[in-house]
């Protein structure tokens, strides 16, 4: 029992990590949406990452396909090019890539 209480926990703080660190990006970047479209960006690339993961396995083709998946994602959430999209995505995965050093979460993705 207490694995599974472990693991929602750690799920929704990697959630509100993800949440914020999405939200504070895209607001430097001049986006005018708030945080729940954050948070529904947030879970999309969770669910997006865990299916691919799931059917294809946790390689590079798994990845990049969930990635692509995300990009278009966030593109329509964010009423945005695909350009704008794979920056701020990039700038996600780092910042969250230097998050995780001081605070670990999950394993996997945002």
């Amino acid at each position: 029992m207490t694995d599974v209480v472990d693991t929602v926990l750690g799920f929704i703080l990697a959630l509100i990590i993800s949440t914020i660190i999405i939200y504070v990006v895209t607001k430097l970047l001049g986006e005018k949406e708030g945080l729940l479209t954050a948070l529904f960006a947030a879970i999309v690339g969770t669910i997006t990452y865990t299916i691919a993961y799931y059917f294809l396995g946790s390689g590079l083709i798994a990845g990049a396909l969930a990635g692509i998946v995300w990009l278009i994602a966030l593109s329509m959430l964010y009423k945005m090019g695909l350009l704008k999209a794979l920056l701020i995505a990039i700038l996600i995965w780092i910042l969250t890539a230097i998050v995780g050093w001081f605070l670990p979460t999950l394993t996997g993705p945002l």
